[in-house]
């Protein structure tokens, strides 16, 4: 549990880290348009080197990224394994039953398996690179013209930053309570898939009382701090756009230019 590093910030001085976070913001989300204009090796490459271009300028080591990686594994693998065995089209390379592998359905799983990696390489890169309140302050401002139709949007960006600050504190309480039941004797491997569902209710017991528990002294601590919203509340970190959160942008755009180019000439 302790591997998971989506949520979690690391401090540094990086180009990625000095970036604004609604430049940030936009660029992940204009990133997962854009993945969907590669569709094949070449496209996948260049957006592969973009991606890796982001992570050696945030100074962060790429083995941290690969040992983040291993709890999506399970989930990135069963959806390959599925996009593979149940994909139709192409030479029948491989057949048992009605189950088949072709050429189409192993081009497609790796597609598919690429988007999963950079996806979730990006979306690691901006948590791990900007603290959860100044992400929540730009959350706010990119979502600031839904306030004219009365949508509470401090109240989101709030939600999500907190959101993120306690997914590893909620990964670190369920190791600890997996171990404490593991030394009563518990043994969440054995038995039958029925079973090893009933063996995971004795964690999410705990788990739920210790999150409504830290919930509410949350709540409690943001109300004995005069904590009313956010009409009229300063900020302590106010985000200035720079010629780098430009030069992000600009640098995706190109990327979308090139994949198109490539797409057309094709």
């Amino acid at each position: 549990m302790d591997k998971l590093i989506i949520g979690r910030y690391i401090p540094g001085n990086s180009i990625i880290h000095r970036l604004d976070p609604r430049s940030k913001l936009l660029a992940m989300f204009a990133f997962v348009f854009i993945i969907f204009l590669a569709n094949d090796a070449i496209g996948y490459g260049i957006l592969t080197v973009f991606t890796f271009i982001g992570v050696a300028l945030s100074r962060i080591k790429l083995s941290y990224f690969l040992k983040g990686l291993r709890p999506m594994l399970g989930l990135i693998l069963f959806t390959v394994i599925f996009q593979m065995l149940f994909t139709t089209g192409g030479e029948v390379l491989f057949q048992i039953w009605f189950l088949k592998i072709t050429t189409y359905s192993l081009q497609n799983a790796f597609y598919i398996f690429m988007r999963f990696v950079l996806i979730i390489f990006m979306s690691t890169l901006l948590t791990l690179t900007t603290p959860p309140l100044t992400l929540a302050d730009g959350i706010e401002t990119g979502l600031a013209p839904l306030k004219k139709i009365k949508v509470p949007v401090h109240e989101i960006g709030l939600m999500l930053s907190i959101s993120l600050r306690f997914i590893p504190t909620l990964m670190d309480d369920t190791t600890m309570i997996m171990n404490a039941q593991k030394s009563r004797g518990m043994d969440f491997g054995e038995g039958n898939l029925v079973q090893k569902v009933k063996s995971v209710i004795p964690i999410l017991i705990p788990l739920f009382v210790s999150s409504f528990r830290r919930a509410d002294d949350l709540a409690i601590a943001m109300e004995s701090r005069g904590y009313q919203g956010g009409e009229g509340r300063s900020k302590c970190r106010v985000p200035k756009w720079q010629r780098f959160d430009t030069l992000l942008l600009l640098s995706l755009v190109i990327v979308a230019a090139i994949l198109v180019a490539w797409n057309m000439l094709k």
